[in-house]
Parts: C-alpha cells; structure tokens; sequence
C-alpha cells in the first residue's frame, strides 16, 4: 500500500510539538516527539514506522533509532522529511522512515537518540509490543461492485485487537483525489456525509487500523495495518 495515505495518516497522529521537562511521557524532549509503530500493509513483509516529530527541525542534526538491546535499527536524517501546518502553530517537520522488522529484535523500550547540531543528545522512548495487527476485510461496498445509488454509509468486519480505525476515500475519475479523510471511529462504520459520493461516481477506499490511540506507553498507537484497496462505482442516476 501505498505512501500516498501516509500523509494523511501522520496529520492524526502526532499533534503537540513537545511537552513540559517534567512531564512522564517517555515520548516527548524538548527537541520533539519520537514514536515507533509495527506496521502491517499489504504486498509486505511487517516493518516498523519510526518518526521524530518537531518544530525545531533547524536545531537537530540526526536521530538514531535504538532497539531494546542498543542496535541501531535506522537514522532519521533531517533532509528527509514531511511538512505538517497547524493553525496557529508554527510548522513542524516529521522525519520518518521504514524498516523491515528484523528477524533478532523483540518487544522491550525502542529508543530515538536526538542529535541536536549544538552538540547535545537527548533520548526519547516507546514501548514496542511486537505483533501483527489484522488487516481490515469484509468491505461493503465490495471490491469491484456496482452499486444502484450512493451508500449512506461504509462498513467492515472489526479487526481483533483494534481499537480505532480511519478511512481514506478517493476519487477515482477525479485523478484518484483523496475525498475524504475520516476522524478516529471506535466502530466498523463510517457514515457518509450526503453529497460526498455521486450517481455515475467511481471510488477507491481503504481502512487504517490501530490498536490504541495516545496511549503513554505505546505512543499514538503500536500495531497499526493498511487493508487493500476496495473500489466501487455507483450507477448514472435516473
């Protein structure tokens, strides 16, 4: 599955730019924010998500990020980054990449090691519990169905162990537009608000679920999964 959700997804996911130095969230420097997610998509083998989150990206010359045992699994380098605008809030920089989950790693305190250009390092921490979350299945509308009007609403099968879900809806004939973006739903239904889908219309969606949401030991969440694309098209009205 594609990255082109992913930046929708992060606009959900992390949201404050650091904490007070006596807060107990392991997560939060001052410097920024550093989560770390076991991620499973379709067409791949499980990988972990690792992102830093700042709005002091000027400041930070590297981020290592550390397993339970001290390896360094990845680097988050400053030039790879994703812009996130906030209203009323200066602009932040999410650094973030990908790694297939190793074969020798387990669950245990996975550390980012912030390398600040003054010369100062500051750590941050998540708690990985490796496992693999359910990718969503069951979709109404089905993939590849016709469909007389526009649905009311979407709906899948609950996923074992997930406790929210997003969906990501797009329009096919519009150059695939991403649509609609929906908040955290507790439940495996999302209504639709009217006039968003159209007689004629040719839609793509997909489910992003996670286990938990903000948790202070597991960060914004730690299994995450991406089901496979399901298109639908509705017929041309009367």
């Amino acid at each position: 599955m594609p990255w082109r959700c992913l930046a929708a997804i992060l606009m959900t996911m992390v949201t404050a730019p650091g904490q007070p130095a006596d807060s107990q969230d392991p997560h939060y420097t001052p410097a920024g924010f550093f989560d770390i997610h076991v991620c499973n998509w379709p067409g791949r083998p499980l990988f972990f998500m690792s992102l830093f989150s700042s709005p002091y990206y000027d400041k930070i010359d590297q981020v290592e990020v550390l397993s339970p045992q001290g390896v360094v699994l990845t680097r988050l380098a400053p030039e790879h980054y994703r812009v996130i605008h906030q209203v009323n809030k200066p602009e932040k920089r999410v650094f973030i990449t990908q790694t297939d989950v190793p074969a020798n790693v387990a669950s245990g305190w996975y550390s980012a090691r912030i390398m600040l250009t003054t010369g100062k390092v500051l750590v941050a921490q998540d708690y990985v519990r490796l496992s693999r979350l359910d990718q969503v299945s069951g979709q109404l509308p089905a993939n590849d169905s016709t469909i007389p009007a526009p649905p009311s609403q979407l709906s899948w099968q609950p996923v074992p162990g997930a406790g929210y879900y997003q969906v990501f809806i797009r329009d096919i004939w519009d150059d695939d537009k991403l649509i609609h973006t929906s908040k955290l739903l507790t439940d495996s239904t999302l209504p639709l608000p009217p006039g968003l889908l159209q007689h004629g219309g040719y839609y793509s969606w997909v489910v992003h679920a996670r286990d938990v949401n903000e948790d202070i030991r597991l960060g914004d969440f730690n299994l995450g999964s991406m089901s496979q694309p399901v298109t639908f098209s509705i017929a041309p009205g009367p």
